[in-house]
């Protein structure tokens, strides 16, 4: 990949779904440093509302320390009226769309790694309601004003465990699962052991962000003709409050955690690069990506 010059995003409009903390919450500062203004989303308003830290009200006044403009919208992301009041408040508030950062996701909960035979419908449905179906409503809504404002960008954070064994020469999938139980012990069971849950196999998130990758790829050649763009970054195990709170993982020694800032950063290259055309309809790898390039953190 050769470097690129990134515009100014003065007089862009960017929404951030997923932006109370984590990647969204970073994402947004980064757009907001760059000239954008926000319209940032999540579900949580009020601090007593999550055992993690980070609301959305906290990330408007984050963007405001930098000099930035934003808005702040309660948005259950499962819930298409939701989802146009998101879009409408950008439209009135700021005149429209140019850039749209898909970064929520289904990332927790007692059934997010439950078994085949264990997980209930509606827990599998709602994985794919916020993670693929919100998306695609959100791309339906702000593509017009994208292409009224003379283009736009799409962008998607989705996950390298979405990746799905091809070719001979790769692994074999069940080789390649790691169990962790309490006394963070590894390792294949033998079979009729009894196990614990493997926490870090979800079906339906890793099948959800796989079906968000070829929808990008699919209707990327649709928006081209549009001047929109829709690119999708895995960001690597990233160090994100619920991660680092996340202790059913145990120790990954095989791992490091990547900082919040990485991820954040190639989205914002991604919205602000000169020519999206190379880019469109793939799919990047934060951390690899933003070497190659030569880019440096924000912070």
């Amino acid at each position: 990949m050769k470097r690129q010059n990134e515009a100014n995003l003065s007089g862009k409009v960017a929404i951030v779904t997923g932006s109370s903390r984590g990647i969204g919450k970073r994402t947004a500062i980064a757009l907001a440093r760059r000239g954008a203004r926000l319209v940032v989303t999540a579900r949580t308003v009020e601090a007593s509302q999550s055992e993690l830290p980070g609301t959305i009200g906290q990330t408007v006044a984050e963007i405001e320390s930098v000099g930035g403009e934003a808005v702040a919208v309660a948005a259950d992301l499962s819930n298409e009226e939701h989802l146009e009041q998101v879009v409408r408040t950008a439209i009135d508030r700021f005149g429209g769309v140019d850039i749209l950062v898909n970064n929520a996701a289904v990332t927790v909960g007692h059934n997010w790694a439950a078994p085949l035979l264990e997980m209930p419908r509606a827990d599998w449905l709602h994985h794919f309601a916020v993670n693929v179906h919100a998306p695609f409503t959100l791309a339906q809504l702000v593509v017009p004003s994208m292409e009224s404002r003379g283009g736009g960008r799409i962008l998607n954070v989705t996950t390298g465990s979405a990746e799905a064994h091809r070719l001979v020469e790769e692994p074999n999938p069940v080789s390649s699962v790691r169990y962790y139980s309490g006394d963070s012990t590894g390792g294949i069971p033998a079979p009729g052991a009894s196990m614990d849950i493997p926490a870090l196999w979800s079906p339906a998130y890793f099948a959800s962000k796989r079906a968000l990758d070829r929808f990008s790829n699919v209707v990327a050649p649709q928006l081209v003709a549009k001047n929109v763009f829709i690119m999708s970054v895995m960001p690597g195990w990233v160090a994100t409050e619920s991660a680092e709170a996340n202790t059913e993982l145990g120790e990954r020694e095989d791992a490091r955690m990547v900082p919040m800032d990485v991820p954040a950063r190639i989205l914002a290259y991604f919205a602000a690069c000169e020519n999206p055309i190379e880019y469109t309809g793939r799919v990047f790898f934060a951390e690899r990506e933003l070497a190659a390039l030569g880019l440096k953190t924000d912070d």
